[in-house]
């Protein structure tokens, strides 16, 4: 065996799992650690301006392939708090991360001791598993123990808390012989996947609900297969989006009283029979479950059997891991095609193809200041298919998921269920680390895009390169928005005249407050101002070359039109309308189809 010190271990066991890509901050009781790194090589380190952008940058490259895991580091008390969020947002998708702070001596625990906080008890709730590892000897099971967890039944962040003698103290380890732990996965029997088809096969209009949990078990192929054998549409979820091409014939388009499309929702309320595989049936898919369950069957298969049931008691259920689940129930439809006694849904998935060519929302407004709905009409005509976008919640993140078109699995990265302000931005830096050479667009409002906005900065210094979109309408947007109900506009204004900012009689852009160019470029990035329509194009175009030539973030701001409505609503079939609809093909010009007149 051979003596080591406690973090000499962490480091291979790290390596071992395959857990090499880490953003944080080092601090005095993390340096331990941080000394491991240095000397042995392996891991990658970005080094993040706050530890909360550190986590979301861990989070963001977990989110970018099957099976990765992003590690965020920090020092003891506050480093650990400041992650807390990064872990919610991660445990609300469904995300591993493997945060570990440092933490004062073993001794010191129970004495206030500077920077000394029970992150443990404190991180509970927003992990799988938390622990402060008191004994140098039990470093490598606690490791071992976590990524297991991280990776077993529905995945998730986990944080290990290291005080500074533990971190120190030598130990006997032998990484030849470590092994990680072994990831059992529930499948669904052959039994059980014959009963899905016989009830899917006895509905005349039967739609698949395509979860995150799709795309986390890397089964969008085999989704797309069954999809394609079966002739039944697919509703990908917010989490699911990309698990089937936007421009695919079976792909009936979102449903929800938010992040929808008017044909998705259209198509919905047609069907009798919903197979939901990997999701939640979150609130804002849902609406009123009232509505959505009228008159339909449902089924439900997610590999965490505290999901099936826990909004409503589906009519039957299935515990399995999402691709073996389709693995099962791919086997018995192959066997009834190859009988002959597979039923045709053409005629059914032409008609939520024809909903889709009809029912269109208008982009291709005109107005200076520029509507919301153009941007992202240009953006899909600009950004090429492979493009990765990444988002939090937010107007821009509601018209983007209407708008915007995603073609394939891990090209939608977004905050699904907590959807922290400023998760965008350090998010991207770790989705380019895990995607390097591939294109990424961020999305932002200009609240989202100023909250955290000094991560710009860690993309200029390790040169990680991408688009960040900043619709600038200086307002709380959503939350104005929400406020209507109570007929107030109270404290969500962020326009100010920028005493920085000389008048301009050229420009739209007086009274927006912050100037982000200036700020962009200040953080050494490259940074674009668009105030009309027509400019979108060249802007875009020029953003892409100079990413290309500097390496570094590009900003592209977008002066909105101070008050746009997004629509939504509060029932499926109660979504309000604020702006015109499509009703010629020139008015939709980037749809997944031409209008249908």
């Amino acid at each position: 065996m051979t003596r080591m010190r406690a973090v000499d271990a962490i480091v291979q066991i790290l390596i071992k799992e395959g857990a090499t890509e880490a953003f944080g901050l080092p601090g005095a009781a993390i340096n331990p650690l941080y000394s491991a790194m240095r000397a042995h090589g392996g891991i990658r380190h970005t080094l993040a301006r706050h530890v909360e952008g550190a986590s979301h940058m861990a989070d963001g490259y977990s989110r970018t392939g099957d099976g990765r895991i992003g590690v965020c580091l920090g020092t003891s008390g506050p480093a650990g708090t400041d992650m807390i969020t990064g872990l919610y947002a991660a445990i609300a998708d469904s995300i591993p991360m493997l945060c570990i702070t440092g933490q004062a001596p073993v001794a010191k625990l129970d004495k206030e001791d500077f920077q000394a906080v029970d992150i443990a008890a404190i991180a509970k709730p927003v992990t799988k598993f938390a622990k402060t590892v008191l004994e140098a000897g039990q470093v490598p099971g606690a490791f071992q123990t976590a990524f297991q967890v991280m990776r077993q039944g529905r995945p998730g962040p986990v944080l290990i808390d290291l005080p500074f003698d533990v971190q120190m103290t030598e130990i006997e380890f032998d990484i030849d012989t470590y092994e990680p732990l072994p990831i059992a996965k529930p499948a669904a029997t052959r039994a059980q996947a014959e009963k899905v088809l016989d009830l899917l096969t006895a509905a005349e209009h039967p739609l698949i609900i395509s979860g995150g949990g799709v795309i986390n078990a890397g089964a969008s192929e085999r989704l797309v297969e069954l999809a394609e054998l079966l002739g039944v549409p697919v509703v990908p979820t917010l989490m699911g989006w990309g698990s089937i091409a936007d421009d695919h014939p079976l792909a009936a388009g979102m449903v929800g009283i938010q992040t929808s499309q008017r044909y998705g929702n259209a198509n919905f309320l047609q069907s009798d029979f919903v197979l939901g595989i990997g999701n939640r049936w979150a609130n804002r898919h849902t609406g009123g479950l009232d509505l959505y369950r009228r008159g339909r069957t449902f089924v439900h298969v997610d590999i965490e059997p505290t999901q099936i049931g826990r909004v409503f008691a589906p009519d039957y259920s299935v515990v399995s891991d999402a691709g073996l689940f389709l693995d099962a129930i791919l086997e018995v439809a192959r066997e009834r095609q190859a009988a002959g006694i597979l039923p045709s849904y053409l005629g059914w998935a032409e008609d939520c193809r024809i909903r889709k060519a009809t029912l269109q929302r208008k982009t291709n407004f005109d107005n200076v200041p520029m509507k919301p709905h153009r941007v992202y009409q240009e953006m899909v005509l600009a950004f090429p298919r492979e493009t990765t976008y990444v988002t939090t919640i937010g107007l821009s993140q509601i018209a983007g998921a209407q708008l915007l078109h995603v073609y394939g699995p891990r090209k939608w990265i977004n905050a699904g269920q907590a959807g922290p302000l400023g998760w965008t931005g350090p998010a991207a830096l770790g989705v380019v680390r895990g995607k390097p050479g591939e294109p990424v667009v961020a999305l932002s409002g200009d609240y989202d895009f100023q909250f955290m906005i000094e991560e710009l900065a860690v993309g200029a210094q390790h040169k990680l390169p991408y688009i960040h979109v900043v619709v600038n309408n200086s307002y709380l947007g959503l939350i104005r928005q929400s406020q209507r109900g109570f007929e107030m506009d109270f404290e969500v204004s962020l326009a100010f005249d920028n005493v920085n900012t000389p008048y301009d009689a050229h420009s739209v852009a007086h009274g927006y407050g912050v100037d982000h160019v200036k700020v962009a470029e200040g953080l050494g990035c490259k940074a674009l101002r668009v105030e009309r329509p027509e400019d979108l194009p060249a802007a875009f175009a020029e953003a892409e070359r100079l990413k290309a030539q500097f390496q570094v973030p590009v900003v592209v701001e977008v002066i909105l039109e101070r008050v746009t409505n997004i629509a939504m609503g509060t029932e499926l079939d109660n979504m309000v309308e604020f702006e015109d609809l499509a009703e010629k093909g020139e008015d939709a010009p980037a749809a997944v189809y031409a209008l249908v007149d």
